[in-house]
């Protein structure tokens, strides 16, 4: 995943993902994406570009510039063994949007999670959630599943054994 996703970004096949996304969720009236930083960035970003709408990423740290007026949720991050407090600031999630969350990888749904909670806070509906590369064998598709939210998977992962990657059906 180094070599297309994270590490190093393949433009033209996140090109296509925004472009399946937009499509996926073209019905929905998506008035925003929202991503959490950094890897969900070139996918949220390409599909906020299809659908013709604002993209959002919640920070991982808070920053600087930034002000008390954030939306706060925490995350575990599954991958780094840690947990971190996302922010969105106030200013740009109002009752009147309709987000469409982004999202790299789905594994245990911690970052989609926190970024349910913040639409939560903000009073703000899903419309869904897009996952690029969804590890199926855990958890995170059920607890998803379980808030009633859409959620549209472009690749699943069913198992990982011995370097070899079999997917769902």
């Amino acid at each position: 995943m180094d070599n297309f996703l994270n590490h190093q970004v393949d433009a033209k096949l996140m090109d296509q993902i925004g472009k399946e996304f937009a499509r996926l969720f073209k019905d929905e009236g998506v008035t925003k994406v929202v991503t959490v930083e950094s890897s969900g960035i070139a996918p949220a970003l390409t599909t906020a570009i299809h659908m013709g709408v604002p993209l959002i990423f919640a920070r991982k740290h808070k920053s600087l510039t930034l002000t008390d007026n954030l939306y706060t949720a925490s995350v575990y991050s599954y991958t780094k063994q840690v947990s971190n407090d996302i922010s969105v600031d106030k200013r740009f999630l109002k009752p009147n949007d309709r987000i469409l969350i982004i999202d790299d990888f789905l594994a245990n749904g911690q970052a989609v999670q926190g970024l349910l909670e913040i639409a939560k806070l903000a009073n703000v509906p899903v419309a869904g959630v897009g996952i690029v590369i969804e590890k199926s064998f855990q958890k995170g598709r059920s607890m998803i599943e379980k808030t009633g939210v859409r959620l549209e998977s472009l690749a699943r992962i069913a198992s990982l054994d011995n370097q070899k990657v079999t997917f769902v059906e």
